[in-house]
């Protein structure tokens, strides 16, 4: 009897907690937090992303502000500006760096116009009113010196004679708003001449801007430039002058896909169509 008792109460001891676990269902998932809707915690890979995002935001918003360009080992006033689309001279006079445009590496450059403000100073109105008078005594005389130096250096540069670069059919045309086709592209053999298209000064000769390769940029006259890229070899160097057709390098496909010249004139800074300046070939 006693038994029996003790396998009664054991029977009805386990009926009573299945029932209670089939209410409640299992303790792990039954948990008080102490907040309503918690919210979950960020694991280590969405801390990841986020870092990510927030370091691909602020390398947009730095591109964006592109107001400066530290100077590189190999970097020259005139290659910079080619780079940025300016005049050398403007981006001299932005920073005050005089002739002969001498600069270092690491140097911080502005490479865009700076911003102008306004003066409200009533002195200095007066005083740019009293100066006004004397000036223009002065410029008259010197007006009549001025304008033969203007002249005759405008007879001195303004005839630029030119010929084509190389030899070879014209595989890319010059357009103004598409950013890689702001010359001419020139098929060819790797080791072709590569001849100067006008007489001047090298002012750049290296492969230090990106997507040009083995480069070399020949000042012409104040107004303009040209650029001869993606080249084998190189003959010329920086400060060398150079004759109309002399043989300045010798084409190849430094950063480019295929054996070609491309090829650039720019007037002040701007790019400009070279087959307005090169002559018609029969």
């Amino acid at each position: 009897m006693l038994r029996d008792g003790i396998l009664l109460l054991s029977v009805m001891v386990c009926v009573s907690l299945l029932a209670s676990c089939a209410q409640t269902g299992p303790s792990s998932y039954s948990y008080y937090t102490g907040v309503k809707n918690p919210r979950p915690n960020q694991t280590a890979s969405d801390q990841k992303k986020a870092n990510s995002n927030a370091q691909s935001k602020g390398s947009t918003s730095s591109n964006r502000n592109n107001t400066y360009h530290y100077v590189k080992k190999g970097d020259t006033l005139y290659s910079i500006a080619w780079q940025y689309g300016y005049d050398a001279r403007e981006i001299a006079r932005w920073n005050q760096v005089r002739w002969p445009y001498t600069i270092y590496p690491k140097q911080k450059l502005r490479i865009q116009p700076p911003k102008k403000t306004k003066q409200s100073n009533p002195s200095a109105k007066k005083s740019s009113t009293s100066n006004k008078k004397t000036t223009s005594r002065a410029t008259k005389k010197t007006s009549s010196s001025t304008a033969k130096k203007s002249t005759s250096s405008k007879t001195k540069w303004s005839k630029v004679s030119w010929q084509w670069p190389t030899k070879g059919k014209v595989v890319g045309t010059f357009s103004a708003r598409e950013s890689g086709k702001k010359g001419l592209d020139i098929a060819g053999k790797k080791g072709q001449p590569v001849y100067a298209a006008s007489g001047g000064q090298v002012v750049y000769s290296g492969s230090g801007l990106r997507g040009y390769g083995n480069l070399v940029i020949i000042k012409h006259n104040d107004t303009y430039f040209s650029a001869y890229a993606h080249n084998h070899r190189l003959y010329v160097k920086e400060q060398q002058k150079v004759n109309k057709g002399q043989h300045i390098a010798d084409m190849g496909n430094s950063e480019a896909q295929r054996a070609m010249l491309h090829f650039e004139v720019r007037r002040n800074g701007k790019p400009v169509d070279p087959k307005r300046y090169l002559p018609k070939r029969r």
